[in-house]
């Protein structure tokens, strides 16, 4: 007689933001080039920007694991005496008059300061006229669009750290239909998980159609929402392309 049928329990995903796990390229050397040198940051502060998943927080906790800086998250943020190096993720969202202190009390202390946000700090939107002045003065550092090449070994790494098993030809068929942008393949990657988990089966290429609708219906990429996911269609069917107009939805497998 055979066992009960097993399956794995939906523990929530964190992701690792250890050095090991970084994943350098052309989009992000400039800004991995520029944390090595904190000494030549002009008046000790640097600014960091790319959209969501882009790498940013994690490149930030490498450099505060690095030279021992205290990290915040913006939202967060509050008054506090400043005992060494600064890291503030997400800096845009700080209250202003708290993000206003700390950059006052880090430049007075000689302590750098490394902010990420989703854009130029220049481009904050911010009532203060102080804290304005110091943010255009800050040296900023955008991520840049990754390459097909990144797109492709960072979608392999996330599915990779759920443990989910995908073949290839599915996982770039799956990329292939998705924005070009880490977010968005962070969250097609974790759909996929939830999914292959509730249906108790592999991620194959008709859950991978699946996510693909629900991602259109959510409106978090384009598309004219008539994928077709019964398996049936998905062997048969059409499915959207955002890049490529419309191609064959079923891959070689």
């Amino acid at each position: 007689m055979s066992g009960p049928r097993q399956f794995p329990l939906p523990f929530a995903h964190e992701p690792s933001y250890a050095p090991a796990d970084f994943m350098v390229a052309a989009c992000n050397e400039a800004a991995m080039a520029w944390l090595r040198r904190a000494e030549d940051w002009p008046q000790r502060r640097l600014a960091l920007s790319g959209p969501a998943g882009s790498g940013k927080s994690h490149m930030l906790r490498i450099w505060a694991g690095r030279v021992g800086a205290i990290c915040l998250v913006g939202h967060t943020l509050r008054f506090a005496p400043v005992g060494g190096p600064l890291a503030i993720d997400d800096a845009d969202l700080a209250p202003e008059r708290a993000l206003l202190h700390m950059l006052n009390a880090a430049a007075e202390a000689g302590w750098p300061v490394l902010l990420t946000g989703r854009g130029a700090p220049a481009r904050w939107s911010t009532v203060l006229p102080d804290l304005a002045s110091r943010l255009r003065a800050i040296t900023h550092v955008p991520i840049e669009t990754p390459d097909d090449e990144m797109l492709r070994a960072l979608f392999a790494r996330l599915l990779a750290d759920r443990q989910l098993a995908v073949a290839e030809p599915v996982q770039d068929w799956l990329r292939l239909r998705l924005p070009r942008t880490a977010g968005v393949l962070r969250e097609a990657a974790a759909r996929l998980d939830r999914l292959a988990y509730s249906a108790g089966r592999p991620a194959s290429r008709v859950l991978a159609a699946r996510v693909l609708t629900d991602m259109m219906s959510a409106e978090l990429i384009p598309g004219d929402g008539d994928v077709e996911t019964s398996e049936e269609a998905s062997e048969a069917g059409l499915c959207p392309d955002p890049q490529r107009g419309r191609a064959p939805l079923n891959p070689q497998t």
